[in-house]
């Protein structure tokens, strides 16, 4: 029998097979939700269960976190300053952010060799000028990458871009990065400060976090630094003004406003008498801080 003869006994057609490479992007995400969707089909309620122990689990770690900080909070700052330090090394080595990487870097260097310096015995008379000159430098560069960023994202945002001929995308970036630069380091320097101005004044001995001072202070002397005031109180002088704030207490201008605006203290150094930050920042003559 002739095979090319019978057409009419050829067999059934083969179904044509689907070639990804054929399918467009949009086919080719719906096929996969398609097959994700096949996949946990009958699994909504292990996927509810999963919810219900991850919101458990959420809410319990907030109540561990509060708890842990109210009865511990030295270890906390301590902790999570370590966290916010070192967890960002990792992703920018792996994601390959050397721009950020080269910043935290510099950060870290300087940033160590201040932390090395207010933590020496015996403190030197010029480590807390250094210390506070660091971080307000640190306050000021954040606080102005932040209003950048913000204002980046809303010049964005609003298509102000668009008459610079910059992109949506560029400028959105540009916005989030300093954002970011300015809300990272800004916590960083806020609590690295606060940690050496902790350091510093246990080290002095006229301030202790629990309990009394060790050390009694003198009337010529600045409970901040632990120098000699040289001159006298609303009087001009070669070294610095002086400032007394409400309980009586006289320091050097740079160190009290170190203390209290970079260090984030709302007490006297000495009697932890509570200090009016929003005066003192209104109010830069040292005779608006008298009673």
């Amino acid at each position: 029998m002739d095979a090319g003869a019978a057409p009419g006994l050829e067999g059934p057609p083969q179904q044509e097979q689907i070639s990804h490479t054929k399918l467009s992007a949009d086919d080719e995400w719906n096929l996969q939700q398609e097959r994700m969707y096949r996949l946990h089909r009958g699994h909504e309620s292990m996927h509810l269960e999963m919810i219900v122990v991850f919101l458990c689990a959420l809410v319990v770690a907030q109540v561990v976190l509060v708890r842990w900080r109210q009865r511990h909070g030295r270890s906390y700052n301590l902790v999570t300053l370590l966290q916010m330090w070192v967890v960002p090394l990792y992703f920018t080595i792996k994601l390959y952010w050397w721009r950020f990487l080269s910043m935290w870097g510099m950060f870290s260097v300087i940033t160590s060799y201040i932390l090395f310096r207010a933590t020496r015995k015996p403190l030197s008379g010029r480590t807390p000028r250094l210390v506070y000159k660091w971080f307000l430098l640190i306050y000021k560069l954040s606080y102005a990458f932040g209003v950048v960023g913000y204002l980046a994202i809303i010049f964005t945002m609003c298509g102000f871009n668009l008459f610079f001929r910059i992109k949506a995308r560029d400028s959105m970036d540009f916005g989030i990065v300093s954002l970011f630069y300015g809300l990272y380091y800004g916590v960083m320097g806020r609590d690295f400060a606060e940690i050496c101005s902790d350091y510093m004044a246990s080290t002095l001995g006229f301030y202790s976090v629990s309990g009394m001072p060790t050390r009694s202070l003198s009337d010529d002397i600045c409970a901040v630094c632990g120098q000699k005031i040289i001159v006298e109180l609303d009087e001009e002088g070669l070294i610095e003004n002086t400032y007394q704030l409400s309980c009586k207490h006289v320091f050097h201008e740079f160190c009290i406003r170190g203390w209290c605006i970079v260090g984030k203290k709302q007490t006297c150094p000495y009697c932890k008498e509570k200090v009016d930050l929003k005066r003192m920042i209104n109010n830069p003559d040292p005779k608006n801080l008298e009673n």
